[in-house]
């Protein structure tokens, strides 16, 4: 490590160490900034999650600069906000210090503040792209549709820039009640690749100017050409459910949720036409026509895997329409993929008690937490969450998935069981809860349930991979249906060539049955593909010692121990190290748990 990082390093830990009343005071901000209305669930959720890492400037303006630096680079954007701010005190007139500046408040839903650096950053550098869509979406929100406009208009050039400034532009003149001029600049996106854009948002703005035959000719062409996008989907059936066509918009929501089998937002809408409810538009003004392009943009952009350009995108719709639970849980995943826990748990918050994918978040704010080494917490929160939702079938399944992960077997079967009993989806789509109550029973000795439940896991959905991966090698430890067996594990591994688990149970199986040179071959294989695993190393040492390759089989044993094993596995390890594998002993295979995938 350079003697910069270290020096930015250890400033960011000293700062993160000293003071908790600052993170308070930002959490707070973050609030503000996103106005969302909070009942008392959502109250005490926070107040029991308040856990940001704690930080505070240093005296140094290097050490803050260099802290930012550090914090931007992995995506901590509340740090890097705040040591950017400091740094900049000391420099205000460095407009690449102005521009990072910004780059993290932006990025860290600070909107004032963004703005502000943007100005000064334009004021620096009159081309900066960034800065004037910034700009130009503050003045959409102060209904500033003509200064918009001239913010949009400057800049650089770019294929991302020009359909950003063009969908935002158009939506400008709509703001003004300017139709004709809204749709002329859309249909000037004639790059096929844009054309779902195109033809949506022509249909947005359309419906909202009570134009019908443009709204239905456009969005019906936006929806044929992609039939799997959540969002598009439901303004779809929303327009025609408006227009009268309820029976269509049903057949439009069944068609998805054969996609995406009871996607909440699918199933609120479904539930709302049953009872005769009317169906309220996605998009209703301007500035949510322009907040629905910063969306879209921003969710592709994260599946692309550019995280601070999505997160500029969707902290900017935010701004414009801080409702949208999409455009949240989509900010909230980026932050957990970057694994900035704290911020996800922050953003997941922002959904609304009252909206379908509240109890989502509060799903995923429970796996947060086990993924923060906080087990207790995170089995207490999803418990709270299926004691207010006690049919809901995911967060049953959430909680199970934990039980299981942490050995409660006995539990976790009862959890999959009323998880089964109150899905609400078709049949096929449960194969999951099957498979992973077959995981718990077999973990529990109880061998006929968990073989009924692969069974049943596959009758649902043949050739699953990890099915046949765990149901084969289970067969196989047991030495009964062998040729079955080895056909299951043969085409676990045809189907997913490069997962060194699959390949490992195939490896295994072969030693079980002392087929060592075979095995040899399998299992290095696996280890080509998951190197880092104790226990396939493990496996590959014992195979090695039986075919007489004993220095190499010491060589896998000792990497092993190094790869900080299961502590019941390294007694074995180090028993082999220093005595080898005595030849009337069983096969390893007894000795270690195989990779079944899911255990």
């Amino acid at each position: 490590m350079s003697l910069e990082s270290k020096f930015a390093r250890k400033a960011l830990g000293q700062s993160r160490r000293r003071l908790a009343l600052r993170a308070a005071i930002l959490s707070a901000l973050a609030v503000f900034l996103f106005p969302a209305t909070l009942n008392a669930v959502q109250a005490r959720a926070r107040e029991n999650l308040a856990i940001a890492a704690p930080f505070e400037v240093g005296e140094s303006p290097a050490g803050n600069y260099l802290a930012a630096l550090v914090a931007g680079a992995e995506r901590d954007t509340v740090a890097a906000a705040t040591f950017f701010r400091e740094a900049l005190r000391y420099d205000p007139r460095n407009s690449r210090l102005i521009e990072r500046a910004f780059v993290a408040s932006v990025s860290n839903g600070n909107m004032p503040e963004a703005f502000g650096l943007a100005t000064r950053l334009i004021a620096r550098e009159p081309d900066n792209s960034l800065a004037h869509l910034a700009l130009g979406v503050q003045a959409i929100k102060a209904r500033q549709f003509a200064a918009a406009r001239a913010q949009f208009a400057k800049g650089g050039s770019g294929q991302q820039r020009d359909i950003t400034a063009t969908l935002l532009t158009a939506w400008s003149y709509q703001g003004e009640g300017n139709t004709r001029r809204a749709l002329e600049l859309v249909d000037r996106l004639r790059d096929e690749s844009f054309g779902v854009f195109r033809d949506y948002h022509a249909g947005l703005i359309a419906n909202i100017a009570k134009n019908p035959a443009e709204a239905t000719k456009r969005m019906k062409a936006a929806y044929e050409a992609d039939k799997n996008t959540l969002r598009l989907v439901d303004a779809y059936a929303r327009f025609l459910a408006r227009r009268g066509d309820r029976n269509d918009a049903i057949k439009i929501y069944e068609a998805f949720d054969e996609i995406l089998p009871n996607h909440p937002i699918i199933a609120a809408a479904r539930a709302d036409l049953s009872a005769g409810k009317p169906l309220e538009p996605l998009i209703k003004n301007a500035e949510q026509g322009a907040a629905e392009v910063l969306y879209g943009l921003g969710a592709a952009g994260g599946r692309q895997g550019d995280e601070l350009a999505a997160m500029i995108y969707l902290r900017l719709s935010l701004y414009l329409a801080p409702q949208n639970s999409l455009a949240i849980i989509t900010l909230a995943d980026i932050y957990e993929r970057i694994k900035q826990n704290e911020q996800a748990i922050d953003v997941y918050e922002l959904v609304r008690e009252s909206d379908p994918l509240r109890t989502t978040a509060d799903i995923q704010t429970g796996l947060i937490l086990e993924a923060m080494g906080r087990p207790e917490d995170s089995a207490n929160y999803l418990k709270r969450v299926v004691d207010e939702h006690p049919k809901n079938d995911d967060a049953l399944s959430a909680l199970g998935n934990l039980q299981r992960a942490h050995k409660q077997y006995a539990e976790a079967v009862d959890t999959y069981s009323r998880a089964l009993k109150e899905s609400t989806k078709p049949a096929k789509a449960n194969w999951p809860i099957y498979y992973f109550r077959g995981i718990s029973y077999e973990r529990e000795k109880n061998w006929p349930l968990a073989e009924a439940d692969f069974k049943q896991a596959l009758a649902l959905f043949p050739d699953q991979p990890l099915v046949l991966n765990y149901l084969g090698y289970s067969w196989v430890d047991q030495g009964i249906n062998l040729d079955e067996a080895f056909t299951m594990l043969h085409r676990a591994v045809e189907l997913h060539p490069t997962d060194g688990y699959i390949v490992d149970s195939l490896g295994w199986a072969n030693y079980k049955l002392g087929r060592y040179d075979e095995a040899v071959k399998e299992l290095e294989r696996a280890i080509d593909l998951k190197a880092s695993d104790p226990v396939i190393n493990d496996h590959l040492g014992d195979a090695y010692w039986k075919v007489g390759r004993k220095l190499e089989a010491r060589f896998q044993w000792n990497h092993a121990r190094d790869l900080n094993p299961e502590p019941d596995d390294k007694v074995k390890i180090l028993r082999k190290i220093e005595r080898g594998l005595d030849e009337d002993e069983k096969p390893a295979a007894a000795e270690a748990d195989p990779h079944k995938n899911g255990g």
